[in-house]
């Protein structure tokens, strides 16, 4: 690993710094446009431009205008159609907007002909997305996932001014380093080399973290182990605070959360518990982001038990629920026993929530923020983790180890000390019944 985290997580590649980042005195503004293919609902297209603008705002900028245009598929060089780019370049320039926000990922060559043909900055959702990762990291192991999604977008991406592409250099311009280069390498060519082996380098401290948090894994084992999973401000970080009074930053804003936190969670048995709030998933998560998220994503798929927060306030949750479902199963943690919790039932009408707890019946409707029916998920989570039933059994004195066993895993609610054992009542998770198999009492 190297010795200064600043070596790989600070440089910059590009010639044009990022402009829009928060921090600067003026507000940055901007319009968005998507496009809407046969068979997608208005009112799908409508929420994905909302969600859009939603991510706008939490990246600090302001928006402008939302446009969408119909057609069967993206134009191959511009992604829109002319006559929809000439109308937006002409409103952006009279409202003097800094940024085309496109509600897709584009392709080096859409995005760098929409700029060079029509005079208008174009951001794409991906960057989007991932400016608003780089604001939020905080851990060393966040950032380093953050840069090394960054990098692996950026390296297709790198531009130059057109006379920069034929110019020699010996050094590229980068806050972290310098780099030396061949005889007629040209500048594209050293910073391609240098993104490429910050890239290696970031992988392997992302590797050294994966490797450690297989070690602390290993001596949990004993534990069982929760993970929240949900789509972003669903109310995760709310409901862990709630259940573990962690003290977790809880903020109205997409990816307000992207370190995971893990805590112990007190359950009825004794049987240690641990659970963990994780970042929160999204549509089309770049796949940058899902790549580089191992570390962070591992906490999900090493879980017993997922509890699926779900936001009913929002009239989109069923599409929600299914884009989570999307990314456990890509992530291969679709086959882990979920719980689905149906969030902030303070904000919908009685209606809203009877019709969801008919569509499902096995759900959870809680509060987290006002922390009603926490208990109803608390006896839901033990009946699902553990499964436990009460069982009663004798143990005779020379198996003294099985009597520390049962007290260390089940929850002892009868102890009696006879002439040739021990009688006992206890509940007893079924995976761990074999152990006392031979001296169950019919």
């Amino acid at each position: 690993m190297l010795d200064e985290e600043k070596d790989y997580l600070v440089e910059e590649f590009d010639n044009e710094p990022d402009t829009w980042e928060k921090g600067e005195e003026e507000e940055k503004t901007a319009f968005l446009a998507t496009l809407a293919t046969r068979g997608e609902k208005e009112s799908e297209t409508e929420a994905s431009l909302n969600e859009l603008g939603k991510l706008a705002k939490t990246a600090g900028i302001a928006v402008l205008g939302k446009y969408t245009q119909k057609r069967e598929n993206p134009e191959s060089s511009t992604y829109f159609g002319k006559g929809f780019l000439e109308e937006l370049s002409r409103k952006m320039h009279q409202n003097n907007a800094d940024f085309l926000i496109v509600n897709d990922e584009l392709t080096p060559v859409q995005a760098r002909n929409i700029e060079n043909d029509y005079g208008i900055k174009v951001l794409d959702r991906t960057e989007i997305i991932l400016s608003i990762f780089h604001q939020h990291a905080h851990t060393k192991e966040a950032k380093l996932q953050v840069r090394l999604a960054e990098l692996q977008y950026q390296l297709p991406r790198l531009r130059r001014q057109s006379e920069n592409y034929d110019q020699e250099h010996g050094t590229v311009r980068s806050r972290g380093g310098s780099a030396s280069r061949g005889m007629g390498e040209k500048q594209i060519e050293v910073d391609k080399r240098i993104i490429k082996d910050n890239i290696r380098k970031i992988k392997q401290a992302i590797a050294e973290i994966s490797k450690n948090k297989e070690t602390q894994r290993k001596q949990r084992e004993k534990s069982k182990k929760i993970c929240l999973v949900g789509y972003t401000n669903a109310g995760k970080s709310t409901l862990f605070n709630a259940l573990t009074e962690a003290g977790v930053l809880v903020e109205d804003k997409l990816f307000a959360t992207l370190d995971s936190t893990t805590r112990q969670l007190k359950l009825s048995t004794s049987f240690p518990v641990v659970i963990s709030d994780t970042v929160g998933f999204i549509s089309r998560l770049p796949h940058q982001l899902v790549a580089s998220f191992t570390a962070t994503l591992m906490e999900v798929e090493d879980a017993d038990l997922l509890l699926h927060i779900v936001d009913l306030s929002d009239e989109r949750y069923e599409y929600y629920i299914e884009q989570v479902q999307s990314v456990l199963k890509e992530i291969g943690a679709d086959n882990i026993p979920q719980i689905l919790v149906f969030n902030k039932i303070d904000l919908v009408d009685s209606i809203q929530l009877n019709l969801a707890k008919k569509r499902y019946p096995d759900a959870i409707f809680i509060s987290a923020l006002n922390k009603s029916h926490l208990e109803d998920l608390l006896q839901k989570v033990e009946e699902k983790l553990f499964q436990n039933r009460l069982y009663q059994m004798f143990l005779p004195y020379d198996k003294g180890s099985l009597a520390s066993l049962l007290h260390e895993i089940g929850d002892i609610k009868k102890e009696e000390y006879q002439a040739d054992g021990i009688f006992l009542e206890a509940i007893i998770n079924q995976e761990d019944l074999h152990y006392f198999q031979d001296y169950l009492l019919t």
